[in-house]
């Protein structure tokens, strides 16, 4: 069975040295584990570094970190579900908002379960994803402390992860602008100025001016060791911190070219042989893994050993193996992209196991 091999330490230490750089910008940090399914052994490192709000964007998630007694603050990252404001105000401490109405149902739950529920506004600075536009946010924050049960607890905004935004200091400028000016209206003093995610780590460590923004919301960085806007390691932290093992199948020469007419594959993607570097004369080392589209994304996968990806099906992923020896059953290791991780660590079909 295939399965990803996740260090414990490694993910440790990303997050103490992360939270000892970006506490001398004044930057505190909500730890994001969506990428590992909200797991509760990962996020209790994370918490052990010193870390003392953690965040995900599924609320089943977020209530197992709740059952997991980590002793930290539990924020939903995601525009919470009608559906679901029942658990939210139940299993999380906070949560971001971008709709009125979300956040007035928010408050009625808060009333009947005589609870305080945290919330952060999130406002549009060009992504559009989620957020309130910045010329709506007098009257929401107005209608936000009216109501009962209810602590408005600051403004963040997210950049990068749709429209692909960057955030520069030009977009972070204008959202601490924002917030110092909603801060003087409404007299009031916000908690978490929370300006984006790994995206906004080069920002961080270059910008001399940081405005009001005092706190990021981190994943990649922590859980990878890389910043996301161009996928880059970060110098001093740890990358192989979760790695993919396969194991063979089936060992086989097979010829360079495909036998008979070709069109596209199982889903609808031109052929590989269509691209001159596959085909050839003779025969290639060919193996077949048990792992594919189901679980994972190949194109996120790095190979350890001197290999090549060919593709994958929905349950095989193929490879050029070249001239290593390897036997059926063996095992054979890949690091992996966020996105390779996140289908990882969501399929039921890939143990998870933990070396400490």
């Amino acid at each position: 069975m295939p399965h990803v091999e996740i260090d414990l330490s490694k993910i440790y230490y990303n997050a103490k040295i992360l939270k000892e750089q970006l506490n001398k910008k004044g930057i505190s940090i909500m730890g994001i584990t969506k990428v590992v399914l909200g797991d509760p052994k990962i996020a209790k490192v994370i918490r052990d570094a010193g870390i003392t709000y953690i965040g995900d964007s599924r609320i089943r998630n977020i209530k197992r970190l709740y059952n997991a007694k980590l002793g930290a603050k539990l924020v939903l990252i995601r525009n919470p579900s009608l559906s679901e404001i029942k658990q939210v105000v139940k299993y999380a401490d906070i949560s971001l908002n971008s709709e009125l109405e979300i956040l007035k149902n928010l408050s009625k739950e808060a009333i009947k379960l005589n609870k305080k529920h945290g919330v952060i506004i999130m406002v549009e600075m060009g992504d559009l994803r989620e957020g309130f536009m910045p010329e709506n946010l007098d009257l929401v924050i107005k209608r936000t402390l009216e109501l009962e049960g209810i602590v408005l607890l600051g403004l963040g905004t997210n950049l990068k992860c749709f429209a692909g935004v960057i955030p520069d200091q030009k977009n972070m400028k204008r959202f601490s602008q924002i917030a110092a000016s909603l801060q003087h209206k409404f007299g009031i003093r916000f908690e978490f100025v929370s300006g984006g995610n790994s995206a906004n780590y080069k920002w961080v460590k270059n910008a001399d001016d940081l405005g009001l923004v005092n706190n990021l919301r981190l994943g990649t960085a922590l859980i990878i060791g890389a910043e996301s806007i161009e996928d880059s390691p970060i110098h001093d932290l740890k990358q192989d911190t979760i790695s993919l093992i396969a194991e063979i199948v089936q060992i086989s020469k097979k010829p360079k070219n495909p036998t008979g007419k070709f069109s596209t594959n199982a889903f609808g993607e031109p052929s590989i042989f269509k691209n001159k570097k596959y085909r050839g004369k003779g025969v290639r080392s060919q193996a077949l893994l048990d792992i594919g589209r189901q679980d994972i994304e190949e194109k996120g996968l790095v190979p350890i050993d001197n290999i090549d990806i060919m593709g994958a099906s929905s349950d095989y992923l193929i490879c050029d193996i070249k001239d290593n020896e390897y036997k059926i059953g063996e095992k054979v290791k890949f690091n992996m992209s966020y996105e390779a991780l996140l289908r990882a660590m969501t399929s039921p079909f890939v143990e998870k196991r933990y070396v400490k």
